[in-house]
């Protein structure tokens, strides 16, 4: 995709929100698109007078192939729980301890001894939700309930569909289809993965990451897409509908970490701190349409945040699934189905 950059000059500076905490300089963050506030980011940049640039990316292999090349000059990624966990062991990020900074007393409790990172030494919570289908119902009045919607569409539905452009996302999709184990050794099993996705391809019309912007446009009828990014597509066009298949579900989040070689760790640190506050983590959500990991950020947060449906899953909903980094050869195989499916 095309990488775009946002510039945001500093302001005034002015005491921390969650304390007497003074800063200047500079922070450069690389984030996913159209993920970022950007009343947030002007906000932090006045209150601290500290000068912040935005890229994006789209996908956790892109981020990560540009950090693992070095030299990349972001202070801030925002990889997703799986992705913490490879970059901790790959040593590529820096040990912060958000587990000592001022706000930390507002992250709700089920997030801090998480697989990723148990204690919480390295990032923080920024967004978490789900990986399903969205529909426009415009198009297409069938039932609403599994993965065969993109995997063996219906006719409505032919030609008409977007994939993530996220590996992880449509191989755990496609396992969750077939009835199979995800991180999958299974030589037999893979070859059925592979074979499917082929054949599902021919279904497809693209796999994006600017699915919001497929969705509306009326470019698609159907995507595998993050719940909030269904939402906010949903505030555009009413009739689309956010799916729990039922065959199974991926849950995530993504997390503010900082880079080991990062030149403006402390404004970094700063930035993490920041948006542990509720108001703050609010400020997120009600761009995004997700849910963050922040307690008392609901009081700041849009009311109809607390009970749309893809957010807060409707009653006999799939629930999601955590799903682990899989082992080294299990990565190499799923790349190999994902390097010929892109071909």
């Amino acid at each position: 995709m095309t990488i775009k950059r946002l510039a945001i000059l500093a302001g005034t500076a002015v005491l921390l929100a969650s304390g007497p905490a003074l800063a200047a300089g500079e922070l450069h963050i690389f984030n996913w698109g159209n993920y970022t506030n950007p009343d947030l980011i002007d906000k932090f940049s006045k209150e601290l007078d500290i000068e912040v640039t935005l890229d994006d990316y789209d996908s956790n292999d892109a981020m990560l192939a540009k950090v693992k090349a070095g030299g990349s000059g972001y202070d801030i990624v925002v990889p997703s729980d799986y992705m913490v966990k490879v970059m901790i062991n790959e040593d590529l990020l820096l040990k912060s301890e958000p587990n000592k900074m001022d706000n930390f007393e507002h992250m709700k409790k089920e997030f801090v001894d998480v697989y990723w990172d148990p204690g919480r030494d390295y990032p923080v919570p920024w967004q978490w939700g789900t990986t399903g289908i969205s529909v426009n119902t415009n198009h297409y009045s069938g039932p609403l309930d599994s993965w065969s919607l993109v995997f063996d569409p219906p006719a409505e539905l032919d030609g008409k569909i977007n994939m993530v452009s996220e590996m992880n996302d449509v191989i755990a999709a496609g396992l969750y289809y077939l009835g199979y184990e995800q991180c999958n050794s299974n030589k037999d099993e893979l070859k059925a993965l592979n074979d499917m996705l082929q054949s599902a391809k021919a279904h497809w019309r693209t796999i994006e990451y600017g699915i919001i912007e497929k969705l509306t446009s009326g470019d698609v009828y159907a995507s595998q897409n993050w719940n909030g990014a269904s939402m906010r597509a949903r505030k555009q066009i009413p009739e689309i509908v956010y799916v729990y298949p039922k065959e199974g579900i991926s849950g995530w989040m993504d997390n503010v970490a900082i880079l080991k070689d990062a030149a403006n760790a402390e404004n970094a640190k700063l930035f993490q701190n920041y948006i542990m506050a509720p108001e703050n983590a609010a400020m997120i959500s009600n761009f995004a349409r997700y849910a963050n990991g922040i307690a008392g950020s609901e009081e700041f947060m849009d009311e109809e945040m607390a009970t749309a449906p893809e957010v807060v899953p409707p009653p006999g909903s799939t629930t999601p699934t955590y799903i682990p980094p899989c082992p080294r050869e299990v990565s190499q195989l799923y790349t190999k189905i994902w390097n010929n499916l892109l071909k």
